[in-house]
């Protein structure tokens, strides 16, 4: 059997070495990866988290939902000729009517309060009205529309208090972090609900309320989960030869400690924002969320709530949008903890 040697030099070697016959061997030439122009690109890091959430099926249903939640959010009101604010009492509690599935008995339009007669032949409510005559289909994604602008907003704003205060006090430690641990305990001690009816004393119920009172005590989960990543990265070797070479403290935070969490932070966020959504749902229900005419969907659910027994779908079509967008945010949440931190999944 043929033996094989890579090159002539290792070949007049061997053959020196064990004194055997040269027909015994057979030179052959094999590439290697010096002998080729192209070089592979590296992977970096996004990338991989970028194919992990591919593969994440219910992550990127998730992604979807919300993506069309938002565009029909933006697009219903606008095209549709009636509008979330425009009242007819002789349209009031009509039941969900849809051209082409009026054979099914939930869309047929039969159930409401009014019914469609001849002078309503030509008319449809794909989510029927309210007891006002107003369409809930415009109203329904009106709310959408309102309840994913607090939560977006609110989450915004805490994202960026709460990584700027628990870096802070999780990287300076000492007097520092007691006392801005001590804030954070008082302020994390005051009820929201206590904290909203007080800013309600002081401003008007609306969106830019209920924007504030999230604002004032949301932002404690994040800057506890912000504090634990400093903790735990602040003593590795390449945070001590920053120190070593001179940096100072808030070019490490934001240079070296912050992109070693931002992982970390936009799963928090993602999870923040069903919460600040179902929150605000909650302050509707309670009468303390965005006045009429306006709506969101947790206003909508307050006021379907009220004839539930007579209009059931005024409250089951709110919260089934609710519920979905919930569930969709949720399951992104899981697929970008899962991309940016597999082990997670093994848990």
């Amino acid at each position: 059997m043929a033996k094989i040697v890579r090159t002539q030099k290792d070949l007049d070697e061997f053959l020196e070495s064990y004194h055997v016959m040269p027909q015994d061997y057979e030179l052959i030439d094999i590439p290697t990866r010096f002998d080729h122009d192209e070089v592979a690109p590296s992977s970096t890091f996004m990338h991989d988290v970028w194919v992990r959430f591919k593969s994440n099926k219910g992550a990127l249903i998730g992604a979807a939902v919300i993506l069309v939640f938002l565009i029909l959010s933006f697009l219903c009101p606008a095209v549709s000729r009636y509008t979330f604010d425009g009242v007819d009492t002789a349209q009031q509690s009509m039941s969900p009517r849809i051209p082409g599935l009026t054979w099914i008995p939930w869309f047929s339009g039969g159930s409401g309060i009014v019914q469609y007669t001849d002078d309503f032949a030509n008319t449809f409510h794909y989510f029927g009205t309210d007891v006002l005559g107003r369409d809930l289909w415009v109203r329904c994604w009106e709310g959408c529309r309102i309840s994913l602008f607090v939560a977006g907003t609110a989450v915004l704003v805490n994202v960026f208090i709460g990584i700027l205060y628990g870096m802070i006090s999780g990287y300076f430690g000492g007097w520092v972090d007691s006392i801005m641990q001590r804030f954070q305990e008082i302020v994390n001690s005051i009820p929201t609900l206590v904290i909203l009816t007080l800013l309600l004393l002081v401003m008007k119920p609306g969106l830019y309320t209920i924007i504030v009172a999230l604002i004032l005590t949301e932002w404690i989960g994040m800057a506890r989960i912000t504090r634990a990543q400093v903790l735990k990265i602040k003593e590795q070797e390449f945070i001590l030869a920053s120190r070593t070479l001179g940096a100072s403290g808030f070019f490490i935070i934001f240079k070296k400690v912050l992109p070693n969490i931002f992982g970390q932070i936009i799963i928090m966020a993602m999870f923040s924002i069903p919460n600040a959504i179902f929150y605000e749902a909650f302050l509707a229900m309670v009468g303390l969320g965005i006045p009429a005419p306006q709506a969101s969907l947790g206003s909508l659910i307050n006021d379907g709530f009220k004839s539930i027994l007579v209009t059931p779908y005024q409250v089951v079509i709110p919260v089934i949008i609710l519920g979905i967008l919930m569930l969709s945010f949720n399951m992104m949440a899981d697929g970008l903890r899962d991309a940016f931190d597999p082990k997670m999944k093994e848990m």
